[in-house]
């Protein structure tokens, strides 16, 4: 099982920003948190591979948003922000050691914040950062590959994973407010808990849930479905609208 993460630039205060309002961000203590993101990776047993980063990619710890890992390949993205698009290359080397790769082209743009794989069934955020051509191309991607990739709509929130994430087979952690639970069929759906907003996005591993400690009473859900939850401090990334899907690529060895 392979991590791949990215250091946090020193530049992330100079972040995009959609939804939250600017503040101030301590990059050293964002650093320390990314350590214990990634400590917490190799102790469920992922080997973690730490891309560098730069001062001209603020947003880079978000690795996720630069590609979509599946079984079969890699689908490279094409970013939203064309500020992160320098992001890609270092990326697409990693991955072209674990998995063949697939690219989004021009004029889609799509974040891998926005793709959601729960088995076969491949959602795909609508937001500011993912077109309808982005949903198309994934869809030519996929389909020889036997998947189903269905676009939901976002309100309110910068990505699809900001509103839903998938905690374990079958079952997803989602607020309501940010996405029709009606576009999961006939999935179990935890809510967050209502003075908990943000707290849709935990990261999925083969034994366990990393997921943020600025939720309590969610996590708390979460460990009363029987889910065994590791908590991190996410704080720092957060200002940057961060979260715990957002920091890593997750992957077994190539099938």
């Amino acid at each position: 099982m392979v991590a791949i993460t990215r250091e946090v630039s020193s530049a992330l205060a100079e972040c995009e920003l959609t939804h939250l309002r600017r503040t101030a961000i301590d990059v050293e203590l964002a650093r320390a948190q990314h350590r214990a993101y990634e400590r917490a990776l190799s102790d469920a047993g992922y080997a973690v591979e730490r891309l560098a980063s730069g001062s001209d990619m603020p947003d880079s710890v978000f690795v996720e948003d630069v590609a979509v890992v599946l079984d079969e390949l890699a689908i490279v993205t094409r970013p939203g922000a064309p500020s992160r698009r320098v992001e890609v290359p270092a990326v697409a080397d990693a991955l072209k050691r674990h998995r063949r790769l697939a690219f989004i082209e021009p004029p889609a743009i799509v974040d891998g914040g926005d793709v959601l794989v729960c088995g076969r069934t491949v959602y795909v955020g609508r937001s500011t950062r993912t077109n309808d051509e982005a949903v198309a191309q994934i869809r030519r991607i996929l389909a020889p590959l036997g998947y189903a990739v269905c676009a939901v709509t976002v309100r309110h929130c910068l990505h699809l994973k900001s509103a839903v994430t998938e905690v374990s087979a079958g079952v997803l952690l989602a607020n309501p407010d940010r996405v029709d639970r009606a576009a999961f069929g006939a999935s179990e759906i935890i809510d967050v808990h209502p003075g908990e907003a943000s707290a849709a996005n935990a990261l999925r591993l083969h034994d366990r849930i990393i997921f943020p400690a600025a939720f309590p009473w969610t996590a708390e859900r979460l460990r009363a479905r029987g889910l065994r939850v590791e908590i991190v401090d996410a704080s720092e990334l957060q200002k940057a609208e961060g979260a715990v899907t957002c920091c890593s690529l997750i992957m077994s060895e190539r099938i």
